[in-house]
């Protein structure tokens, strides 16, 4: 299952909640959809959305059978996930994070560098954190002059090293 927001607290007495987006796609909040919200002792709860809007740059959303605050009180704090059969297709050249995560980087020499442990998004690019064999962290901007090949399925990238990538 995949993170796509977590419940940050409740919205008044109806049984909203206010959810922090963890994913690009908002369609995976419409009326109609379902998501999992899974407690700490990893306990799933399924749940249909049947209500979504924006309040002041926030997400709320109404589950199904969920009415009063009450209802919602102990869901604060829960992770919303999806399954693997409810994700997005990703158009050419797009990867989800965990897809990434877990490739070794190796350079167009065939040098390998080390493995991608997390991805930062500063900005208008994402930042792949790579770590090394010395537990060094090396930051790869995932732009087309460096990433060269991706190649989810052996789990390797290969890159461009471009001067002052590594010191």
């Amino acid at each position: 299952m995949f993170i796509v927001g977590e419940i940050v607290n409740t919205h008044g007495i109806n049984g909203e909640v206010k959810v922090k987006q963890i994913t690009d796609f908002i369609d995976r909040f419409q009326v109609g959809k379902t998501v999992y919200a899974i407690d700490p002792k990893e306990q799933v709860r399924t749940i249909k959305i049947d209500g979504c809007r924006t309040h002041k740059n926030n997400l709320l959303l109404h589950f199904e059978g969920y009415d009063s605050i009450n209802d919602v009180e102990a869901l604060k704090g829960l992770q919303l996930k999806i399954k693997k059969e409810q994700q997005e297709p990703l158009g050419e050249n797009e990867y989800y994070y965990h897809e990434i995560i877990g490739c070794t980087v190796i350079t167009t020499n065939g040098e390998e560098i080390g493995m991608v442990e997390s991805i930062l998004s500063p900005g208008a690019n994402d930042v792949w954190v790579v770590v090394d064999e010395r537990k060094k962290e090396i930051l790869i901007p995932y732009i087309e002059p460096v990433v060269k090949k991706v190649d989810v399925l052996n789990k390797k990238v290969i890159i461009e090293l471009m001067e002052g990538l590594i010191e």
